[in-house]
């Protein structure tokens, strides 16, 4: 048994001496029933014994007493009263039945004893049963103490093993902030360097831009010089009309100054010969060409003499939409996704689609014939696809997905290829900028952020004070609508916002104009507003009896031409507005039964899709 010490002998004394007052309690009982009859059968014997020895002296007595003693007694004692006097008879009747009466108590006291005794051995026995189950337990109590004891050992190893591997999770903790904070190090350190890197790419870019410069400027200097000199040059003309004009002789260079054959035709035959000078006959031809040539020297000059880096591929948006079309009908209607479809983008050919929904899927179309035939599906992505948007050659797609981070496909491959990882929380928007290898995200972490995609390395993040729910991207700006009802500008080239229109609701998407002059913005106001960007102020709002926005993620764009503004509600209709004019162009109820979360308006102007929260793609021509 476990000492008093330790801790878990308390519930084992405890329940032993619960079980030894029982056993009191029922030897108290017992006992009170034995002292009421005990007592009583030791004074019925006493007083058995002591009759019978008075009848024993008795019996003498009788047989003894004669009648004359009798008779002298009773002539002695003649003044005592005779009925006074008991006879031998009377007491022995007397004497049997107090006899009797004992006999009869004796038996009924040794029945109760007998049945006591019964008593007594069936409680001894169920006090044997007791002290076996007694024991039992106390052999069991042994075996759990034991148990007990062994798993207070493997706690206590366990502690120890805890107590071990948190000091080596001190460790590691410790070593990990110290890498941290070496890697901190580093990264500014190689931060500066890039800086310092920059401003000397910066300054031999500008020292060779000078000499560029300065070279051209010699050279344009002499090719003036030797224009003049052949401007004052005297031509012989030869008498052969078929080399007329054939050559003006310069020791520098070679410069072909040919002469109109009508106008040298008309000459006579006898002024072949005559000199003359070319200044007179050819100024306006020799200023032009001066002319001409400084503005190829200029044109050189600014199309690739500049040495500042590597000359970015740059896809400028080719504008074929003459005049876009409105939709009038509805020509194809798909079940795409498997949920809700929250993305919709044309590409720039105007003849692939991609849509992308809450299934973490992305489904590539064609529009052949005026219906959307499955091209490819991209998988892999995080989480639910919030946006996507087609590189400006069509060969890539980036999307943003709601696992904090934004994700890029090749066309044709169906992995993504890199996964743009920063953000802390839902990537709502993900833009490509004017090239392909650099792209725009903005989060519900309160951030947008600046990505190289050559190395999938973020290359500048922006605080805001508010959840950026889309993002735009201009020539060297940036634009961002935000939940907190406001659209900020950045340049890319500086650190800071460069300007803030207030808009009156949150803002839910973004749309860019292709001559890159207005803006139009869409928020839970349930109006557009086309931004003048020139000017930066509010130039039209629109608004519809009907028109509801149906979430915060709802897409609204410009026609091609931008000669219309088109948006989905919340009831499946879609609304149409002349930006001209500023009025109501069309609505259109189609097979919509949900909110229509994206439209997308193809390039050429032809077709208009149009995608809803139930799942549903509508093709519209």
């Amino acid at each position: 048994m476990a000492g008093s010490g330790d801790p878990g002998g308390v519930p084992a004394a405890r329940w032993k001496r619960h079980i030894v007052r029982q056993l009191r309690q029922r030897d108290r009982t017992q006992k009170a029933l034995f002292l009421e009859l005990v007592p009583s059968y030791n004074h019925l014997l006493e007083k058995a014994e002591l009759l019978a020895k008075f009848s024993e002296k008795l019996q003498p007595e009788l047989n003894d007493v004669t009648p004359a003693t009798h008779q002298g007694s009773w002539k002695e004692e003649s003044g005592l009263d005779s009925d006074q006097i008991p006879s031998s008879v009377t007491l022995r009747v007397k004497w049997q039945e107090e006899e009797e009466g004992l006999r009869l108590v004796c038996g009924e006291m040794a029945y109760q004893v007998v049945e006591k005794k019964e008593a007594l051995g069936t409680l001894q026995s169920e006090l044997e049963a007791r002290q076996g189950r007694l024991a039992s337990l106390e052999a069991r109590v042994a075996q759990l103490q034991e148990m007990r004891t062994k798993q207070a050992q493997q706690v206590e190893d366990q502690r120890a093993q805890n107590e071990a591997q948190r000091a080596a999770y001190e460790a590691l903790r410790l070593r990990a902030g110290h890498r941290e904070a070496e890697l901190r190090r580093l990264q500014e350190n190689a931060r500066d360097l890039l800086e310092q890197l920059v401003q000397c790419k910066a300054r031999a870019a500008a020292e060779r831009n000078l000499r560029n410069e300065r070279r051209e400027r010699a050279n344009q200097a002499l090719v003036s010089q030797e224009l003049k000199k052949a401007a004052k040059r005297t031509v012989s003309i030869s008498e052969i009309p078929n080399t007329v004009g054939s050559g003006i002789k310069e020791g520098t260079g070679v410069l072909a100054l040919t002469a109109e054959p009508n106008s040298l035709g008309s000459e006579t035959c006898e002024k072949w010969k005559r000199p003359f000078r070319s200044a007179s006959a050819t100024s306006l031809t020799l200023s032009r060409c001066v002319d001409v040539v400084k503005g190829l020297l200029d044109f050189k000059k600014r199309r690739g003499h500049s040495v500042g880096g590597a000359p970015e591929q740059r896809y400028q948006s080719i504008p074929v939409c003459v005049a876009a079309q409105l939709p009038v009908r509805a020509q194809d209607v798909l079940d795409a996704h498997l949920s809700e479809v929250n993305a919709v983008r044309f590409g720039p050919n105007s003849s692939l689609l991609a849509t992308g929904g809450a299934d973490r899927l992305i489904h590539l179309w064609n529009v052949v014939g005026g219906h959307l035939e499955a091209s490819q599906t991209l998988e892999g992505a995080g989480g639910s696809i919030t946006s996507v948007d087609f590189d400006p050659s069509g060969s890539q797609i980036l999307a943003a997905t709601y696992n904090q981070a934004a994700q890029l496909w090749k066309v044709g491959e169906a992995q993504s290829k890199e996964t743009l990882s920063g953000h802390k929380d839902k990537v709502t928007a993900a833009k490509f900028k004017l090239t392909r290898h650099q792209a725009v995200t903005g989060s519900r972490d309160r951030t947008v952020k600046e990505w190289d995609l050559g190395r999938a390395y973020c290359s500048r993040t922006i605080d805001v004070l508010s959840y950026c729910n889309d993002v735009v991207c201009g020539d060297h700006i940036i634009i961002s609508g935000h939940n907190d009802q406001k659209i900020r500008f950045w340049d890319s080239r500086g650190p800071r916002c460069t300007q803030v229109i207030p808009v009156q609701g949150r803002v839910t998407s973004l749309s860019l104009s292709h001559d890159q002059l207005h803006l139009l913005s869409c928020s839970r106001d349930n109006t557009l507003k086309v931004i003048d960007l020139r000017v930066s102020n509010i130039r039209q709002v629109f608004r519809a009896d009907g028109f509801r926005c149906g979430s915060d993620w709802t897409k609204a764009v410009f026609s091609p031409d931008r000669s219309y503004a088109l948006a989905g509600s919340c009831d499946g209709a879609l609304y149409i507005w002349d930006v001209d004019t500023g009025r109501l162009q069309s609505t259109l109820q189609g097979p919509h039964c949900a909110a229509i979360n994206a439209v997308a308006w193809c390039c050429s102007g032809n077709h208009v899709v149009s995608v809803d929260q139930g799942r549903k793609v509508v093709l519209w021509h």
